[in-house]
Formats: C-alpha cells, sequence, structure tokens
C-alpha cells in the first residue's frame, strides 16, 4: 500500500472498460469494446433476449456466438455504437461467449445463466462481509467467509466513480464466490444472493453499486430530476461542468498515486502513508496553511466535497505548571480515520474504518511537554460522506489528568490538504505548497452527493443490462429531508426501471434502522416516507426495527436482512409461498375511547412482545397531545386506548428516531412505525 504509482496521461484509469476511442470532431473509432458488464464469469438473465452492446467501425458487422448454441448478429451504428439480443437458455453453465467484429474477435468465458440482481445504496448496503472493524463489524462474517465457496454465486463490483454527464463506461468486475472474494463485497447483497441462489437452485450473480453517505437524488438522472423544481439550479450548473470529469482527471493525473481498490477492513488506513509525516514535525512550517475555525466538517468550509488527507495544527500556550505533567487532549469526534501528535510524538489513533462517531481522548505523557508551547497537530483521512473535526465545541479541551482546569482547543487551527481519494485511488499532492489550491474551480462543487452524479457514473453504464430485480439500501443521508423523500424515491424507482425497460421491475428495498440523530433530525418521517413507496407496483420493504443499533448506524445483523429481501423476492417475483412481510397498517376505526386497528399480513394473528419502554404505542385526542397507550389483540386487529383519552382521535406506532420493535405477525416479522394522523 505504500507503493506509489506514477498515473500517466490525464486520463488514466477512467474509461478502463471501454477500448473505443472517439475524436470529438467525426466520431471515428479506432478499437472494438464490450459494455463493461459483458466480462469472464458473468451471469446472464434466463430464458430471455438479453441485450448485448458496444462500440465499434460503422457499418460493420458484430456476431455474438454462445456456446449453448444460439448467435445473433448487429451492425455497428454511424455513431460507433451496436446492440444485439442473445437468446439465453433455462440456466446453467459455464458457457463462452465469443464476439467477432471485422477481424477482431473476442472470448468471455466462464459465464452462467440464471437470475441477476442490482444491489444499491449507501453504506449499509456498500458495507463488505468483513465489516468496518473495529466499531461495524458483521454478525456471522467469519464463518460466512470461511464456507463461501459458491461457484454458482458471481458477485460483480462496480468501483466507485460520480460524473457530470451519464457515462458509457465503469469500471466493472465479475468474480466466483470463494472465501478470498466475498471478504470485500457487500454483506447484504452477498446474503440476499446466496439465500436465492440456494432456494432457486441456479446461479445467481449479484451487482454492487453503491457508495456510503449519500443521497438518492445522487441515483437519479437529470431527466427524471428535473421534474422537481428544486433541483432545477443545480442541473443547469451540471450542464455547465460537462468537462468537469475530464477537467479533475486531467489536474489529478499530474500527482502518484496510490491505488486501494480490493483493500479493506481494519489494515486498509493503519499506518497509511502518503509521505507526508513531516507536518507532525515540531519545527514543521505551517506559515503558508490556511485556517479552518474548528469543529466542524469541512464540507462547510472553502476545502468542499473533498474525500482524502487533510493535516490540522494548533499551537496551544498551556500554564507553566503543567510542563512535565501528563495531560489530557480531547478533540471530539473525528469523520472518520485520525493520528494524533503533540510535539511531533504520536499520543493516539483510531485507524480502522466505522469510528466515525467516537469522540477522540489520548493520554499526552509528561515527558514530551518541555515547555509551556504545545504543537498539536491531527491528521485526518474521511474516506466517505462528511470529514473533519467536528461535533460540539465543548468537547475540544486540553486539561491535566487529575484537575478540573481546562483549555478549550476550539477555534482557529491551520490546515492542508495533502491528498485527494476519488474511486479508491488516493491522488499525493504532498505535504508542501498548496496544491489542492490550484485545483480546478468548476460550476459547481462535483462530488459524490452532487444530484445525478453517481446515476451518471455508476448506473448508466449498465443500461440496458438485463436484471431480474434490484434491491435497495439508503435513506439515511436523507432524514433532514423527509417530504422531499416522498417525492424523490417514486421517482428513482420510476428511473431505474424506465431505464432497464423492464416494465414493473421487481424494487425491494430495507427501511432504514432506529439509530440516534438527536434531536434535530426525526428520522420516522423518512421511515414514514419509504412506507409510503409501498403504494407502487412490485415494491417491497424489508422492517429492520427488530435488528437495529440505535448507537450505530450500520447495524450487525446483515444477514437477516438479506434473508428478509430474499424473502420479497421468493414470494413476489419467483411465487414461492413464504411469509415476507411484517404487519403492515390497513386502517382504522373509532370505537367507544378506543382506536381499533387492521392491518394486512396478519392472517394468523398479530403478536405483540413485551418492550423494555412499554408496547411502542401512543394515542392522542382532539389536542393532539399524545399519551402510551394500553392495547389488546383480536386476531389481526388491534384495540388501542388510554384511560387519559376519552375520545381518542390518533395513534402513532414506534413513531421516533430509537423506536422499539413490538408488533409482529406470526411469521416473525416486524411492523413498521406508522401513524394514522397527518399532522405537522
Amino acid at each position: 500500500m505504500s507503493m506509489i504509482n506514477r498515473v500517466r496521461g490525464a486520463g488514466a484509469g477512467l474509461l478502463v472498460a471501454l477500448l473505443v476511442v472517439h475524436s470529438p470532431a467525426d466520431c471515428q473509432v479506432k478499437l472494438f469494446s464490450l459494455a463493461p458488464l459483458f466480462a469472464n464469469n458473468m451471469v446472464l438473465e434466463r430464458d430471455n433476449s438479453v441485450p448485448v452492446w458496444g462500440h465499434g467501425i460503422p457499418g460493420s458487422e458484430v456476431k455474438v456466438r454462445a456456446s449453448w448454441g444460439d448467435s445473433t448478429e448487429a451492425i455497428t451504428q454511424p455513431d460507433s455504437s451496436w446492440m444485439l439480443k442473445l437468446p439465453t437458455p433455462h440456466a446453467g453453465g459455464p458457457y463462452t461467449l465469443t464476439v467477432t467484429h471485422d477481424d477482431t474477435s473476442m472470448t468471455i468465458s466462464n459465464v452462467l445463466v440464471g437470475e441477476v440482481w442490482l444491489c444499491s445504496g449507501q453504506s449499509n448496503m456498500e458495507m463488505p462481509l468483513t465489516g468496518w472493524p473495529l466499531a461495524d463489524t458483521v454478525l456471522s462474517s467469519a464463518d460466512e467467509i470461511t464456507h463461501a465457496t459458491y461457484p454458482q454465486l458471481r458477485l460483480c463490483t462496480i468501483r466507485r466513480a460520480f460524473s457530470a454527464v451519464p457515462e458509457a463506461a465503469c469500471n466493472a468486475s465479475w468474480v466466483e464466490c470463494s472465501p478470498a472474494s466475498v471478504p470485500g463485497f457487500s454483506a447484504t447483497a452477498f446474503f440476499f444472493g446466496k439465500k436465492l441462489h440456494e432456494a432457486l437452485g441456479v446461479p445467481v450473480g449479484v451487482i454492487q453499486a453503491a457508495w456510503g453517505g449519500t443521497a438518492v437524488e445522487s441515483w437519479i438522472s437529470a431527466r427524471c430530476l428535473s421534474r422537481l423544481p428544486e433541483f432545477s439550479v443545480t442541473l443547469q450548473s451540471l450542464k455547465e461542468c460537462a468537462n468537469a470529469r475530464r477537467q479533475i482527471m486531467e489536474w489529478l493525473g499530474k500527482y502518484s498515486t496510490i491505488d486501494l481498490q480490493g483493500t479493506s477492513g481494519e489494515n486498509r488506513w493503519r499506518e497509511f502513508s502518503c509521505g507526508d509525516s513531516d507536518c507532525a514535525a515540531r519545527s514543521y512550517d505551517d506559515s503558508s496553511w490556511r485556517v479552518m475555525r474548528l469543529p466542524t466538517v469541512w464540507e462547510k468550509t472553502e476545502v468542499g466535497n473533498l474525500d482524502g488527507i487533510v493535516w490540522f495544527r494548533k499551537s496551544v500556550v498551556i500554564p507553566s505548571p503543567w510542563v512535565g505533567k501528563n495531560l489530557t487532549l480531547e478533540l471530539g469526534p473525528v469523520d472518520d480515520i485520525d493520528v494524533t501528535y503533540v510535539n511531533g510524538v504520536k499520543v493516539g489513533s483510531h485507524e480502522a474504518e466505522g469510528q466515525w462517531n467516537v469522540k477522540r481522548v489520548y493520554l499526552v505523557p509528561g515527558s514530551i511537554i518541555d515547555s509551556t508551547i504545545l504543537q498539536i497537530s491531527v491528521r485526518v483521512i474521511d474516506y466517505q460522506g462528511g470529514g473533519g473535526i467536528y461535533g460540539d465545541s465543548t468537547f475540544m479541551m486540553l486539561h491535566p489528568e487529575q484537575s478540573g482546569d481546562t483549555i478549550s482547543i476550539a477555534g482557529d487551527w491551520k490546515y492542508l490538504p495533502i491528498a485527494q481519494l476519488m474511486e479508491n485511488v488516493v491522488y499525493v499532492f504532498g505535504s508542501r505548497g498548496n496544491q489542492y489550491e490550484q485545483r480546478p474551480r468548476l460550476p459547481l462543487d462535483l462530488s459524490a452527493n452532487t444530484p445525478t452524479t453517481l446515476y451518471n457514473g455508476m448506473i448508466a453504464p449498465l443500461v440496458p443490462f438485463s436484471i431480474r430485480g434490484a434491491i435497495w439500501y439508503q435513506g439515511e443521508s436523507n432524514t433532514e429531508r423527509p417530504k422531499q423523500y416522498h417525492l424523490l424515491f417514486p421517482l428513482l424507482i420510476e428511473n431505474w426501471r424506465a431505464d432497464f425497460a423492464a416494465g414493473e421491475l421487481p424494487f425491494y428495498f430495507v427501511q432504514i434502522a432506529p439509530f440516534d440523530y438527536g434531536t434535530a433530525t426525526q428520522s420516522q418521517y423518512l421511515r414514514e416516507a419509504q412506507s409510503a413507496a409501498l403504494s407502487a407496483e412490485n415494491t417491497g420493504m424489508v422492517v429492520t426495527l427488530d435488528i437495529g443499533n440505535p448507537s450505530n448506524i450500520h447495524p450487525a445483523n446483515k444477514k437477516e436482512v438479506g434473508r428478509r429481501l430474499a424473502l420479497w423476492a421468493l414470494a413476489k417475483t419467483y411465487g414461492y409461498a413464504v411469509a415476507y412481510s411484517g404487519p403492515i397498517y390497513k386502517s382504522y376505526a373509532k370505537r367507544k375511547g378506543q382506536i381499533e386497528l387492521t392491518f394486512d399480513h396478519a392472517e394468523k394473528g398479530l403478536v405483540v412482545k413485551k418492550g423494555a419502554t412499554g408496547n411502542g404505542f401512543q394515542i392522542a385526542g382532539p389536542d393532539r397531545v399524545f399519551k402510551n397507550a394500553v392495547i389488546t389483540v383480536r386476531g389481526k386487529t388491534l384495540l388501542v386506548s388510554s384511560p387519559e383519552i376519552p375520545h381518542p382521535v390518533a395513534v402513532r406506532y414506534a413513531f421516533s428516531n430509537t423506536p422499539e420493535a413490538t408488533l409482529f405477525n406470526s411469521a416473525g416479522l416486524p411492523a413498521p412505525s406508522f401513524r394514522t394522523d397527518d399532522w405537522e
């Protein structure tokens, strides 16, 4: 990992899978290529006529011959594109595909025919089977990895990429599922695919296209997002950024790189070096560095949407009696990785992924405190989402071990970005000079959270690959905008269905789990927006109220999430007679001081489990003040009341950031949070 490789040329690594080269003037084609998903170890959708496409010489014939006996051909169009439809058998393999074009021939080997699913979302979908130790772990991962020899389960990873415009190419790789290949793959997608493979008895391919910390609007096309007026300014700026990717890559191409593809988990960042250790030195000259007021996430500053490495430095004057004494340095939480030095000596670090919300508290030994001036240096790595030393200013302090005296270290700090992380490649600027200041200034600060950019970079290149359906796990990054999510989420589903030309494409998603977002965020309204999406045909929702972790936004039980997603697919897509949904609130009626609730998916009766803080139900009268309720189960209905509410008008269940799951059906599947009112 410490080896630094030089990237030659402005666009190196940008269009790895696409071998076609276009001249801007006349679009003349120099080489022949296949779309990036067509590669060794792939899975094709069974019993179908699947699109196969690419680029070639205009007017030339392209022929695809499959070893199961079918073949078909197409003529390359004037714009160099070609597409054909290849009939596929019921299931099986391995097969080969031979593609010929002019005097060029290529063979794709170890191809299976079966079921293919697209698996997308943010960090809870991206979270690998190994987890992100130490804080973010996956239950039973070690055992699952050891026994993960499933040659007919294929894993495809779409490398992270964002773009201002829809791309024709992406970096995609297919592998057989094995103990060697599965650790870095999406845990949710793996468990989902494994369950389908075992139940259906046919090959299964799962395509992971996920990026942690991203909002839903990043995954929607400009064509669809243009329906919402609030995005019009951003979309116009994106048009002005049409060449942004080229400009960024040309600029980054000047710098040395470290490729992180295939690395994950605890060792990914441990002792990660960019040759920048001099920034920790007591004598380092930081006079040219800019100033940032901490605590804050640097996305809110002139640094902008940077994933990468930033050094922070601050000189602190301490009372003379503290000299030679052990001190405690507190920084608050750091997003994501930090290594902290005092007077050039490392005093602590958090170098494993998943510790973005852990407060940093480090002992500073008195042996390194030889004067009243302390030099504090903090190296911060942000690998996704927000970055920096953030939290409350009261978290940032310095004090003796055995004293109540404190010095605040919040306020002005010097800072220097020394590397940028883009699509699993670290571009190293170095610790001399403010190289990041020389970056291209674009009309829009382009990032993975810019609307449409992930659709452009990670979904558009996959269209129109034949898939059976999609699973989705996202929403945490939109919790502050639940009303907007009511519009955005159905728009994404409609967008993908139209693009993949699959009619009412099965779309099964995970409702976000309980998490303590703080009083400023009410995630129950985002969960409500997700529930509302069930009104669209051929959708399904996995409820996670019972398997969440209020103190960790990345719950560990991904196996059950994958199983529940697979239940929806088995029941609704493949026609298996299995229970697949927990109770879904249907209607209510007032009954003499009570409210009677009826539910779907409770044919064999409702089950109420006792929670640590009650039954999770609240009831209100005309004054809209909610009180804890008493409930009575009657088959698939509930009677809800309270002695304090003689004339009830509304009921809410599990309606908070961190609710407990108490309502289930006989299959052990939980009900989602809900309310009967529509009050603001």
